[in-house]
């Protein structure tokens, strides 16, 4: 008997995955991946676990959730149901590929409050079509029997009745199964964190959604300085070279000339430049007044030279979008 493992390589997944191993069950696990959620805690807890993990990129049919998600957004910019839905059917078709019998999540009920509540872990079951398939042992008890444990391909009485958001039972159970190496709860969807989700909600005001538009959002200080027009100013080199190799025709490159500081790169229009300067200068070791401040256009065109003040505190904390200084 072959079962599929919903795979994030969390603490609740890895457990899930284990307790259908001590029952026989040969397991086999399926992490997602996206630009906001990536494949290395599952590949890590895979090899700890010797499953084998197959991953599977839902970022193109993730992008649509986010403009009008059918059952409204969880934490942050997180369509967290639609998105259990979509990976509940994308893996139930690469269970059938590989000839697995069901499939088994590590969700609990009530641990998330939109996500896992009763209300979502029955819209997810249902709408996704696979639900009688679906396995969650970690909170079966709490749950109708399915399909697996009706046809006793699982023990039910092995399975686990826990619910809330405690999770001192996992903890215990990970534990006496001698299970140490594991992540903690946090950052694994970047569509949760406050100040990543913020930026997403101001570019979905403005239809502006895009693979390029959603990498941008990932470094930088940002700034929307009209209602079409943004600056993202970097944080260090590093941030300098991914700004410059996300540069889309059309955008402008700003730097300030005679002192060191991180790049700017400007999505508006011409008449923004001197504000763009202003911005960018105030992270440059420049002084406060008269400072010299190149730019020119992308692909490559004319450098030009602005000279400007560093905007002030005020007008930064007006103008950022999302926090993070």
């Amino acid at each position: 008997m072959k079962a599929l493992s919903l795979f994030s390589g969390g603490l609740d997944s890895i457990l899930a995955t284990k307790l259908l191993q001590l029952q026989g069950i040969e397991m086999e696990g399926v992490c997602f991946v996206s630009p906001f959620f990536d494949e290395k805690k599952a590949t890590r807890a895979a090899e700890n676990l010797k499953i084998r993990l197959y991953t599977v990129d839902m970022g193109k049919d993730l992008l649509p959730l986010l403009l009008s998600p059918p059952h409204g957004f969880g934490k942050g910019a997180n369509p967290c149901v639609d998105c259990h839905i979509l990976m509940v059917k994308k893996a139930a078709s690469l269970m059938q590929k590989i000839g697995a019998h069901f499939l088994v999540s590590g969700e609990v009920l009530g641990e998330r409050p939109k996500s896992q509540s009763r209300w979502a872990l029955k819209v997810v079951s249902e709408e996704s079509g696979w639900g009688d398939y679906l396995l969650r042992p970690l909170t079966a008890k709490n749950l109708s029997p399915t399909f697996p444990e009706k046809k006793e391909w699982v023990k039910r009485d092995q399975l686990l009745g826990i619910k809330g958001r405690s999770r001192v039972v996992q903890l215990r159970l990970a534990e006496s199964l001698g299970i140490s190496n594991f992540p903690t709860p946090a950052g694994g969807c970047l569509l949760t964190d406050p100040v990543f989700s913020k930026r997403v909600k101001d570019l979905l005001a403005r239809g502006k959604l895009n693979l390029n538009e959603i990498e941008l959002l990932k470094i930088g200080r940002h700034f929307r300085l009209e209602k079409t027009a943004k600056l993202i100013v970097a944080r260090n080199k590093e941030e300098n070279r991914k700004i410059l190799e996300l540069a889309t025709p059309g955008d402008f490159f700003l730097e300030v000339a005679d002192f060191p500081g991180p790049v700017g790169l400007l999505r508006g229009e011409p008449h923004l430049i001197l504000k763009a300067a202003s911005v960018t200068s105030r992270y440059s070791d420049a002084p406060s007044t008269g400072v010299k401040v190149k730019y020119y256009q992308f692909p490559h065109t004319e450098e030009k030279y602005v000279e400007v003040n560093r905007a002030e505190d005020e007008e930064l904390e007006a103008l950022r979008i999302g926090g993070r200084p």
